[in-house]
Order: C-alpha cells, then sequence, then structure tokens
C-alpha cells in the first residue's frame, strides 16, 4: 500500500485502537508516517525498539508487598501513565522470541503484569519482512493475529509530495523526477552496504548542506546513496547552471526554454518549488503563463506537482487559458 493510502487508513485504525503492524523494506518510512500521525493529532508518541530489551523489562520486576505478602510487578518507567497518544513497537520482529511472547498480553489485552495501558493510546508496530535479509526473528502465529497487517511500497508521488513539504533540496527532488528508479535501489540479494532509500535521500539533503569540496562529496555521497547513483545525481546537477532565471520567470512569467530532458525536469521541480516557498496569485500566474510554451508534459508535471501541494488555480484566468491548451493530456 502505498504511503498516501496506508496514512489515512491508519489514521483511522488508530482512532479505534485497532493494533497494526507495518511491513516493508528498510528505509522507506514507516516510523516517518507513524510520527507525523502523532504529530497531527497533536498526541503523544513513545517509541519502543523491542529487540533492545529483555522479557522483564516490559513485563517490569517483581517486589514483595509486606501489606498484602504477595509479589507485584513494578511497571516500567517508559510505558504511558495517562493521556492520549501512539505506542510505537518498531522493529518487533527483530526481538527475541521470549520478548515477543512478552508483548502478546499488551497488545491485545492492553495490559501487561500490574500495568494497563491507557485508554487513550494506541498501538502501532512495524518490521522489515523476511525477505529483506535482516536480522529477524519469524512472527508467531498467536502474535501475528494480533495486529491488522499492510506491507508499505515505495511510490515517488507520494515522496515527492513529502519533499516539498519537508523542504528537501530541490536538485534531489528534481533528480527523482528524472530518474524514478533511484529513489530505492535496496537488493536483498546485494550485499552492498550502500543503497538508495527515502532514508537515505534524506541523509543526501545534509550532506548537501555540509559544503564539502567536489571529491568529498563524491565519496560521502556513494556512502549515503551508493557510488553508481551518487555519479548519476552528480552528473544531474551540474545541468543547473542551464536553467533559466527561476526567480525572473515567476515575476515576469516569461524566460528561455530548453530542449534538454534533465533540464527541463530540474527547470520544472526549480519552479515548483520556488513558488510554494513564496507563493503569491501573480506569481502563480506568471508560472502559468511561462509553461504555456514549456513542452506539454513539463507544463503537465508543475500543474500537477502544484496541485499535490495544496494549490488550487480555478480562480486564475491564465489557468483557464492552460486548461484549453492542455486538456487533451488531462484527459
Amino acid at each position: 500500500m502505498r504511503a498516501s493510502r496506508l496514512t489515512q487508513t491508519l489514521q483511522a485504525l488508530v482512532e479505534q485502537k485497532v493494533p497494526v503492524f507495518l511491513w516493508g523494506a528498510p528505509g522507506i518510512g514507516k516510523s516517518s508516517i507513524v510520527k507525523q500521525i502523532a504529530k497531527s493529532k497533536e498526541v503523544g508518541f513513545i517509541d519502543l525498539r523491542l529487540a533492545l530489551m529483555d522479557p522483564t523489562d516490559l513485563k517490569g520486576i517483581p517486589f514483595y508487598d509486606k501489606d498484602s505478602h504477595t509479589a507485584l510487578w513494578a511497571p516500567p518507567a517508559f510505558l504511558p501513565k495517562n493521556g492520549e497518544g501512539i505506542l510505537f513497537l518498531d522493529e518487533l520482529n527483530t526481538a527475541a522470541p521470549s520478548v515477543q511472547a512478552s508483548a502478546y498480553q499488551l497488545i491485545l489485552d492492553r495490559k501487561v503484569g500490574e500495568y494497563e495501558l491507557p485508554d487513550g493510546w494506541a498501538i502501532v508496530a512495524a518490521g522489515n519482512r523476511e525477505s529483506d535479509r535482516g536480522v529477524t526473528y519469524r512472527m508467531p502465529s498467536p502474535l501475528a493475529n494480533r495486529f491488522v497487517h499492510f506491507e508499505m511500497e515505495v511510490d515517488v508521488d507520494d515522496w515527492k509530495y513529502w519533499a516539498f513539504k519537508s523542504a528537501l533540496d530541490e536538485r534531489i527532488i528534481a533528480y527523482i523526477s528524472y530518474k524514478k528508479e533511484h529513489l530505492f535501489t535496496f537488493d536483498p540479494k546485494s550485499d552492498a552496504k550502500s543503497f538508495a532509500t527515502p532514508r537515505s535521500w534524506e541523509y543526501v539533503d545534509s550532506i548537501l548542506s555540509a559544503d564539502l569540496d567536489e571529491l568529498l562529496l563524491l565519496d560521502a555521497l556513494s556512502g549515503a546513496v551508493s557510488r553508481e547513483v551518487a555519479v548519476g545525481f552528480l552528473s544531474f546537477i551540474k545541468v543547473m547552471h542551464k536553467l533559466p532565471d527561476i526567480e525572473a520567470i515567476l515575476t515576469t512569467g516569461e524566460g528561455d526554454y530548453s530542449d534538454e530532458v534533465d533540464v527541463l525536469y530540474a527547470l520544472s521541480i526549480g519552479l515548483v518549488s520556488a513558488l510554494l516557498k513564496d507563493y503569491s496569485d501573480e506569481r502563480l500566474d506568471n508560472l502559468l503563463s511561462y509553461t504555456l510554451g514549456l513542452k506539454s508534459e513539463f507544463a503537465v508535471l508543475c500543474v500537477q506537482d502544484l496541485q499535490k501541494n495544496g494549490q488550487t488555480m480555478e480562480h486564475s484566468d491564465v489557468f483557464r487559458e492552460w486548461v484549453k491548451k492542455f486538456a487533451y493530456l488531462l484527459a
């Protein structure tokens, strides 16, 4: 399931306190989606890594109660005591079977030992698939049956929407638009230590901000997304000097055009990114006027990316002219 649909589904199930398990390859944003849902709902978020725990860590430590002359369990301090939120059990299937077993009661009955999960908290878990060659334990059927399961897919359009919202370096967004297969290059059969994932492209964004010289930059990017992808990305961003003045286009609606595909990808993403950062109806009209002379597929790419990021255009006279010209591509 792609991230946009998964987010909507997960929001509804979290509201109903239905336990959910997200499956997917490493680095595709499983934990980010859950954290973002908690943030959007303005509720708490606790990330537990059961792989780092012993069975008693979750159940608590037994102690003698002198009044009742019985042994009670002191619940761990990291479990929520009140309020609302999401208890996220990340990499659950990397935990040893004995630790997974200690989670049975918490997940199904919402309590373990003397501890009871507050009514306002939902449980979401995540893990890599066994086929991803990570360190995993086969999930026992009784535990698996305690979840509703979803497998998360990598989708370029969903990633681009997130990248624009997160103000990721526009050169990265342009490159992935141009070379979609380089968003995610993970191969479970390969022994390569570095490969491209949505998470490693975030590292690229940070590396680009580190102001390294070109030789060091290639090595750093290779360590994040692999040598092949790093070389392709650096070759692509060299076209940036061929771009017309984006700010002048948004100010006047006029500018030069290019016939080079890589330049056009970089240009369309640059226009959208610049408009989203500094929006006005006049700048929108100027962008639309300019795209009337742009190659049709890139004119449509600009408009679709703006619409996916919540920009409405029906109020614009220029957009009505734009629709007349490109309606055949929108059917």
